[in-house]
Order: structure tokens, then C-alpha cells, then sequence
């Protein structure tokens, strides 16, 4: 017992001591203040420098607007210190643009657009909370109103090729409601009734000028980031080698018009699995395609050697 209580005793000293120790340590002076070292060597968090030239499908963003600079500083700040997700973003867009970019042309949409896309879904096929769906995150009504295919079988909203050119007829046609790319970005958010009521009750005519919803407010900021980020990603701290990126793999199109019963045994007819056919064709959403009007499909079938698992 009388072990125990020295043994206390002592640890006792030791925790007073180290108290001591630590109480006298120096508070960082005038001086000294943001000159210590950081806990991580090569981890630091600086102000941004804001870039200039800043512009939406050839649009310029008015810096000089006080207003405007804080929230382009904030998207920028949010948008780069949120690390891992933009790696993340970084990455998939290595995956996607190749196939997005190419679209864009054809459908007569601003290269920028891809931003867009990207701030929408950051690339995943997930259903929102809201219901929007697809790599341009579409409610399944606007889907519908727009031409896309959606029932048990088949959700296009999936299909990267036909969800973007119903995007771009939206976009198209806001553009020629409000005469700006950057209106008609702020109304895929807000839709285009909402901007324009803002617009007209308010009597100004610029995305900059508006006082819209706070998501919307955000929203083409948030773009305009994700733009100058994943453009300069070295100038924002985002380090990474060719080989660390996802890869884009290429496909060729198999055509069908009949029913399929069983989309597994389909898929091995191409030297695949069902779940590398689905990575491929997200918008096919069940194992079998009843197709009772034999309408044209068109399958994308990734090219031999880039998958090692066996069909």
C-alpha cells in the first residue's frame, strides 16, 4: 500500500512539473505571431490571390464590384481548402471531359458548360436528395417535358450523350431569354421563370446586379472556382502525376431494337461482366429491356484490354 501511495506521489510530481513546464512556456509575441512552426511542414493555409480575367463563356465577372469580390473569394477559398474533394473532382474530370467536351461542341454550348455539369453531379451517378438524376442532375418531370426517356427499363437522364443535349436546349433557350450565358447558367439553378421574376421585380438585367436565392447566389461562383481551380490545379496546391487521374476509356456502340431478357448474358457476349456494362450504360436500370415498341438503343461497349475481370 504504502508502495502505491509513493508510486502516486510521484506521478503527482510529474503532472505538477509538467504543468509547470507547459505555464512557462512563452506566449507568441507581437513578433512572433504566424512565424511558428506548423504542426505539418508542408501544410499551410494562405489568403488567395485573386486571378484576373475571370470570365463565364467569355462573360467577365465585374471584380471591381466589392459584392462580387467577396463571393468569388468565398467559392475560392471553400472550393480549394475542401482538399479531398477537389482532387476528387480533379480526377474524374480527367475521366469525363473527353466525352463531355466533345458534346458541348456538337450542341453548340460554351466549352464551359462543363463546369457546370460538374458542379451539378461532380460526375456520380447519384440521385439527389430533391430527385435530380444524371451527370446534369434533371428532375424527372423536366426530363420528361424534354424528351428523355424515363420508366422502369430506361432512365436517360443517365445517358450522358442525350441528358446534354436536352441540357444545352435549356440552356439555349435561356440564353435567348436573357441575352447572357451567365443568366442562363444561374437559371438551370433557379430555373427561368424564377430569374426572370427576380430580374424584372428588382428592374436590373445582370446575374451580377440580382439579389436571387442563396443557392443560386452561389451557384455560377461556385462554377466560376471549380473553373479556375481545375484550370491552374498546381496554383491552388493540387499535386498529382498523369497516372494518379482517372482514365477515360473508350468504347464502340452496339445497336439494339429488340427485347433483351438478360442483360448479363448480353454483356458476355462482349468479353464483360453486367457491372462494367452498367459502369458504361447507367441508364439502363434493371437486367432485361422489354422494348415492346422495338425502338432503337445504342449500347456502349468499352474496348478490349482495359477491364481484367472475367464476364
Amino acid at each position: 500500500m504504502q508502495n502505491l501511495k509513493n508510486i502516486l506521489a510521484a506521478l503527482g510530481l510529474v503532472c505538477i512539473s509538467g504543468l509547470f513546464i507547459f505555464s512557462m512556456q512563452k506566449a507568441p509575441s507581437d513578433d512572433t505571431l504566424g512565424k511558428e512552426q506548423p504542426i505539418v511542414n508542408d501544410y499551410n493555409v494562405y489568403a488567395l490571390e485573386m486571378p484576373e480575367g475571370l470570365n463565364f463563356a467569355g462573360e467577365m465577372v465585374p471584380m471591381e464590384n466589392p459584392d462580387i469580390y467577396e463571393r468569388m473569394d468565398r467559392e475560392l477559398l471553400v472550393n480549394t481548402y475542401w482538399q479531398s474533394n477537389g482532387l476528387l473532382l480533379l480526377k474524374r474530370a480527367q475521366k469525363y471531359f473527353p466525352i463531355l467536351e466533345p458534346l458541348l461542341k456538337k450542341y453548340d454550348l460554351p466549352d464551359d458548360f462543363k463546369f457546370l455539369a460538374l458542379a451539378e453531379s461532380g460526375f456520380i451517378d447519384e440521385t439527389s436528395s430533391a430527385g435530380a438524376a444524371g451527370m446534369w442532375h434533371f428532375m424527372r418531370e423536366t426530363g420528361k417535358e424534354y424528351g428523355l426517356e424515363i420508366n422502369e427499363n430506361v432512365d436517360e437522364r443517365y445517358h450522358i450523350e442525350k441528358s446534354t443535349k436536352v441540357a444545352a436546349e435549356y440552356l439555349k433557350k435561356a440564353k435567348e431569354r436573357f441575352g447572357s450565358w451567365t443568366l442562363a447558367a444561374a437559371s438551370y439553378n433557379a430555373g427561368i421563370y424564377g430569374v426572370s421574376k427576380r430580374l424584372k421585380t428588382q428592374q436590373v438585367d445582370s446575374y451580377y446586379d440580382a439579389l436571387l436565392p442563396d443557392e443560386t447566389e452561389r451557384y455560377v461562383f461556385r462554377i466560376l472556382a471549380l473553373k479556375e481551380i481545375m484550370s491552374n490545379p498546381s496554383k491552388y496546391g493540387f499535386n498529382f502525376n498523369q497516372s494518379d487521374l482517372y482514365k477515360y476509356i473508350p468504347t464502340y456502340k452496339v445497336e439494339v431494337d429488340t427485347a433483351v431478357t438478360d442483360f448479363s448474358q448480353f454483356a458476355k457476349r462482349f468479353g464483360i461482366n453486367y457491372k462494367i456494362l452498367k459502369l458504361h450504360n447507367p441508364w439502363l436500370r434493371e437486367n432485361h429491356l422489354n422494348n415492346k415498341s422495338r425502338k432503337l438503343y445504342t449500347i456502349e461497349i468499352p474496348k478490349e484490354g482495359y477491364y481484367t475481370s472475367k464476364p
